[in-house]
């Protein structure tokens, strides 16, 4: 089964593909013009079926199975920022690394060397009939410094509850076990066998 993936994140889509090894996973990348989606939606799931629809529609055919991932980190004492906008946190222009450096100051003016917080990942299936929505969470601590060079993101400040190195720091074997979004694509696939 062909998989169409709205993103064009490397990250993502490398973790997807690993995730997702049953499958043919293509980013829609590869097979048009890459297009801006505007995410305004306030949640989660709103985002990814916003990118899911958006690209479904594009590629304009009807036999495609477009999947999309919005999924970001809550820290508890920044309120559950940044959230939905853990991708732009550092700005319009920012990277995974400006993201990063915004998140560990902001955690750390609160005067606090680190806070609870959580990571949700939600995948939206869209076919010609059929839209669906699965969810995955990780939680764990946000530090105010960065540890190890792994993953991308906010991985090198995120420990995961039960362990005691960061995401940039744990094998990528053991992320993929802890991980929110392989916890959605655990779900996604059985959604996926339905159709």
């Amino acid at each position: 089964m062909k998989l169409v993936l709205a993103t064009s994140n490397k990250g993502k889509v490398r973790e997807i593909k690993a995730l997702m090894e049953n499958y043919e996973v293509v980013p829609y990348s590869e097979l048009m013009q890459e297009f801006e989606i505007i995410e305004d939606a306030d949640t989660f799931k709103g985002n990814a079926l916003i990118k899911a629809r958006a690209v479904f529609k594009a590629l304009n055919d009807d036999s495609v199975i477009v999947i999309a991932d919005d999924s970001g980190i809550s820290v508890d004492i920044l309120d559950g920022a940044p959230g939905i906008y853990s991708a732009r946190y550092g700005g319009d222009d920012a990277d995974d690394k400006d993201n990063l450096n915004k998140l560990m100051q902001d955690i750390k003016a609160k005067g606090v060397e680190s806070s609870p917080a959580f990571y949700t990942a939600a995948i939206a299936i869209v076919t010609k009939n059929v839209e669906r929505t699965v969810h995955g969470w990780m939680y764990g601590i946000a530090l105010t410094e960065k540890k190890g060079e792994g993953g991308f993101g906010y991985d090198p400040m995120f420990i995961p509850l039960g362990y005691k190195e960061t995401l940039g720091e744990l094998s990528d074997t053991i992320k993929t076990k802890l991980s929110h979004r392989s916890k959605a694509l655990d779900l996604a696939r059985k959604v996926l066998k339905t159709l």
